[in-house]
């Protein structure tokens, strides 16, 4: 039979896209508000909630499976990957869209032997990245990390997977709209720091510490105005270089506001340069709660002894270090999981300019789950699991910190403290608390 030319057309239509999947693997697919996949893997719906398709393209790349994940809650998203350079074209309607990118290093690879770029929409979005480096060292961890604020404005997203120093290696990714805030909750407690001065002493306890008394910080937390003042309608924690090393401040609500499930918003603007440590988050209000060393009203805090950390619990919902600029941190500790043991629950987030603007920070805490958010992106899911407290100590009051350290074992990991940043400030513009719509006060 004679083939005539329409058809010969379609033909060589369909040849060129198929040789173009490997390449653009959503390109078929409608647009939509959300996309994830599971890269070198099968169909995999998380305990979230989200669904990520089956890898499209898993015979044209060379993919692998690492038996047992680290330092994460769901391995099975985490066990497979993709290795290799390639691109995503995604069909999106317009708008601002979250990137969640999930990693493990699956191989003994030196740190910086594995390094490599990720660009959306033609802009670095993660630049000599190292999964390895981020998860201290150790493969076989599971790694996530948030870009928010990507645009689509023409109907396409463009994920790029570039070399820089070893090949690229991804496990799985999550594109989704921006979100609107969650309005379940009314708000129970707040500052606002409208009054210029000190501090709300109705409010906050003040830290007066020594240099060194925790994680080998290098500054002395005092009760100085120079540190610690209000002015504008802003919080203001200001780190200084004195003669004998460095003072800057520490504040908190314990026993003047503590929560026990609820949000928690704190609107800052967080400091610039090498050394500086800030931090918005929570301990246990009763420390002893889930204790077994401690003598009778032990200070709990830089204790060899007393192991109400991690036993009763912390929950992280802003860490930055400023080494590593405009990288978020949020994490859970627990006896189960934390740093020691190699099975820290953590994830990070990044995409804007945060010691130029202000950010909210953001937890919202059930007794399922814990997220965490930065301006109603959430980027960190922690699950009760039902594994004892061991796992979920969670289930007591805590309270909210504030703090700005400078050095210690985080703030100098990048390198040696900047004399020449000082003095370097962390501003709070609130603090509300909330609790679910019906529910009356703060415990």
């Amino acid at each position: 039979m004679t083939m005539n030319t329409p058809t010969v057309l379609t033909r060589i239509f369909y040849v060129v896209i198929l040789l173009l999947i490997p390449l653009s693997t959503s390109l078929a697919q409608g647009a939509r508000d959300s996309w994830a996949v599971n890269y070198g893997g099968d169909k995999f719906i998380s305990k979230t909630g989200v669904v990520y398709n089956a890898d499209p393209a898993i015979s044209d790349f060379k993919t692998g499976r690492i038996d047992s994940v680290n330092g994460i809650q769901e391995s099975e998203l985490f066990q497979t990957y993709r290795l290799g350079e390639f691109s995503e074209h995604l069909l999106l309607n317009n708008g601002t869209y979250d990137l969640t990118f999930h990693f493990a290093e699956p191989d003994s690879v030196e740190v910086g032997k594995r390094t490599f770029d990720i660009i959306a929409q033609g802009e670095p979005v993660m630049t000599s990245l190292d999964v390895r480096k981020l998860r201290d060292g150790n493969i076989h961890a599971g790694l996530s990390h948030t870009v928010m604020g990507v645009i689509v404005d023409k109907g396409t997203l463009q994920i790029d997977f570039s070399k820089q120093n070893g090949l690229p290696i991804v496990s799985a990714l999550q594109v989704r709209k921006s979100p609107g805030k969650n309005d379940q909750w009314e708000m129970v407690w707040f500052d606002e720091f409208d009054q210029a001065g000190d501090v709300d002493g109705s409010k906050w306890n003040i830290d007066v510490w020594p240099k060194g008394k925790v994680n080998r910080e290098d500054q002395a937390y005092t009760a100085d105005s120079r540190n610690l003042r209000v002015k504008d309608g802003t919080l203001i924690i200001e780190a200084h270089k004195e003669i004998d090393g460095y003072s800057s401040g520490r504040i908190h609500t314990m026993n003047k506001a503590d929560l026990m499930y609820g949000r928690v918003d704190v609107r800052a603007k967080l400091p610039a340069g090498q050394g500086t440590w800030s931090a918005i988050w929570m301990l246990p209000s009763d420390p002893y709660k889930y204790a077994s060393t401690c003598k009778p009203n032990e200070d709990i805090h830089g204790s060899n002894t007393c192991n109400a950390w991690p036993n009763s619990g912390e929950i992280d919902i802003m860490e930055h270090v400023g080494y590593d600029m405009n990288r978020v941190h949020g994490t859970v500790h627990t006896k189960a999981y934390y740093w020691v043991n190699g099975q820290q629950r953590k994830a990070s987030i990044s995409g804007v300019d945060v010691a130029n603007d202000f950010h909210v920070y953001s937890l919202e805490w059930t007794p399922e789950r814990i997220d965490v958010l930065m301006d109603d992106t959430v980027y960190f899911t922690y699950l009760n699991q039902n594994e004892g407290w061991q796992a979920w100590p969670f289930d007591h009051p805590y309270h909210v910190i504030l703090n700005l350290a400078i050095g210690g074992d985080w703030g100098k990991a990048g390198g040696p403290i900047d004399d020449s940043i000082f003095p370097v400030q962390m501003l709070i513009d609130y603090v509300r608390l909330y609790k679910p719509k019906g529910e009356l006060a703060v415990k």
